[in-house]
């Protein structure tokens, strides 16, 4: 079963205001959104966790063999108007967002394009709702806000102006983050930093 809906995304425009970001509600269908949360890892802790660990029998891992094609790299690449061959790329997953997340930031300098793929169904909440911002200590003044579920995709490319953030929210929050890095060291830090945190919310969990 095909999960991208790489068409969509073809179509999506591209802004330009305040940073370059495209966002594409129901990149992934309802079917898929389902399957996905039927099989997600149980995370019941804040942070980012690492995916080399997962089952095969997830839905969330199909997805991310997807994003890791050719196909996908190759319309990034147009949109953005950047080069991503042999490019390292690094996915993260999260289910549960603290109080505290969300604050304003710009993501680190050794990554190129963030990847967000939001895999909660029907977003009622006010609070977890990323905004596109327009500075960097203002949450509301904003040029868009996306809501973190049914499938929806957001990418932008990093830069110092790349402000993104939202109002707080403490419970279940399911997402997938995938970033094009500038290296192999950069990519092989997050992924220790990762793994670290995840075995130390097991640890603290069990």
């Amino acid at each position: 079963m095909a999960h991208l809906n790489l068409d969509k995304l073809r179509a999506a425009r591209v802004q330009t205001d305040p940073y370059s970001y495209v966002i594409v509600p129901g990149f992934l269908n309802a079917d898929s959104v389902a399957r996905i949360n039927a099989t997600y890892p149980n995370i019941e802790k804040g942070g980012s966790y690492p995916v080399e660990s997962l089952d095969n029998t997830m839905a969330i891992k199909e997805v991310i063999d997807e994003l890791d094609t050719p196909e996908f790299e190759a319309v990034i690449e147009e949109k953005f108007e950047v080069a991503l061959d042999g490019r390292p790329k690094m996915y993260s997953l999260r289910g549960y967002t603290r109080a505290k997340d969300g604050s304003i930031h710009t993501d680190s300098k050794d990554k190129i394009i963030t990847v967000l793929l939001y895999l909660n169904e029907n977003w009622q909440q006010p609070g977890g709702r990323l905004r596109i911002l327009r500075d960097g200590t203002n949450v509301d003044n904003f040029a868009a806000e996306v809501p973190p579920d049914n499938g929806t995709l957001l990418v932008f490319k990093r830069s110092d102006t790349s402000w993104h953030g939202h109002h707080p929210f403490d419970g279940p929050r399911r997402s997938l983050q995938m970033n094009w890095m500038t290296s192999d060291s950069s990519k092989g830090f997050h992924a220790i930093r990762h793994k670290i945190s995840a075995a130390v919310k097991k640890i603290t969990a069990g």
